[in-house]
């Protein structure tokens, strides 16, 4: 899949396995090399006598069946994308089987998603208005949304240079669906966001908020947006059934470490009470290997899954997570590793560091 690893979160773990697992891998990040020729000398892994002639990619995540390890992340307005916006992604997913993660901010309301019949998951942002967020709440159980993922790595929205130098405002066309509720005021600065952040999203978020949210709801709640292992173990004393390793794209704080690098501590930190996952810089069917080598129960794609909807609407989404599924069967029987449950820590290592400029 050509997609270039954008978002500055330099991976630094390479594959043990024939040079041919890495032979496709040319994405290069702004600050390290992924996986370059020269890494293959540490190769150890070989599928050898392993029976590999059927790859399983099945896992389970919240309770929920996935037919392979990925999932579509929360990302928001859909529509700028793509005149279908979030239906057209929710549609792929349910082509294929795969959970999606609405956004709060999405840009079709939740109840319109859930038609689709898409395995969904609902990503909740805490707003001031704790009215609001306890209804958006209600009704994604409501909606049929098997998990609640609370992002807690925005307490203010990061500066957006790019945004900035753009002027980047939403067009008319597209507005943020969840928000419209006719039994009250839309929230002040509905219309972008940035002001919409700044306006309504809660900084004062603390673990006594995680309690409330579960006390809402009987559906399992995920934490995204933990690097930190401490944080992690705060996480499962506070009753949540996953983590997700991330750092919001590398568009919040500038040097943030990657989600691949977090990764391993995280999953020690947890230490099997709750499941792991790892949003960020997932671009190939080996990004997903190595995560889930890591120790993570599945990954989620942001950047990827636009692209697609941008470029082909549903097609172009589907296109996207079918070649993921498939490039993730091929390394893994390259790799010797016959079921998801057959991939550990022993495939991967770190890269060297790169040679001085």
């Amino acid at each position: 899949m050509d997609c270039q690893n954008c978002n500055g979160e330099g991976k630094r773990f390479v594959l043990i396995v024939p040079v041919t697992i890495v032979a496709t891998a040319h994405a290069v990040s702004k600050v390290k090399i992924e996986a370059v020729p020269r890494s293959n000398r540490r190769v150890e892994r070989f599928c050898g006598a392993r029976d590999v002639s059927a790859v399983d990619l099945r896992t389970e995540a919240a309770g929920r069946p996935m037919p392979f390890p990925v999932l579509l992340a929360p990302t928001a307005l859909h529509r700028l994308a793509h005149p279908d916006g979030e239906l057209a992604t929710a549609r792929a997913a349910a082509s294929l089987g795969v959970t999606m993660c609405l956004s709060t901010v999405s840009s079709v309301s939740m109840e319109e998603v859930a038609a689709t019949g898409a395995p969904r998951w609902f990503q909740l942002y805490v707003h001031r208005d704790r009215d609001l967020t306890a209804d958006l709440v209600r009704r994604a159980h409501a909606s049929g949304f098997a998990a609640l993922v609370l992002t807690v790595d925005v307490p203010f929205l990061g500066r957006r240079e790019r945004d900035e130098r753009n002027r980047f405002r939403l067009p008319e066309s597209v507005t943020m669906a969840n928000l419209r509720d006719p039994r009250r005021p839309a929230p002040e600065g509905a219309t972008d966001l940035s002001p919409y952040f700044a306006a309504n999203v809660d900084p004062s978020v603390t673990w006594d908020d995680v309690a409330w949210l579960r006390s809402l709801t009987p559906m399992p709640t995920v934490l995204k947006g933990v690097l930190s292992p401490d944080d992690a173990r705060l996480a499962v004393e506070a009753g949540v059934g996953a983590v997700v390793v991330s750092n919001h794209g590398g568009r919040q704080l500038d040097g943030a470490l990657a989600a691949l690098d977090a990764l391993p501590d995280v999953v020690d930190a947890v230490a099997g009470r709750a499941e792991v996952l790892m949003d960020g810089g997932v671009r190939r069917g080996t990004d997903v290997l190595k995560a889930v080598a890591l120790g993570a129960r599945a990954v989620m794609i942001g950047r990827p899954a636009l692209w697609g909807l941008a470029v082909a609407g549903e097609r172009g989404v589907r296109w996207v997570l079918e070649r993921l599924r498939d490039e993730l069967g091929l390394a893994m029987a390259l790799a010797g590793a016959p079921s998801v449950a057959a991939l550990d820590r022993s495939m991967v290592a770190p890269a060297p560091a790169p040679a001085p400029a």
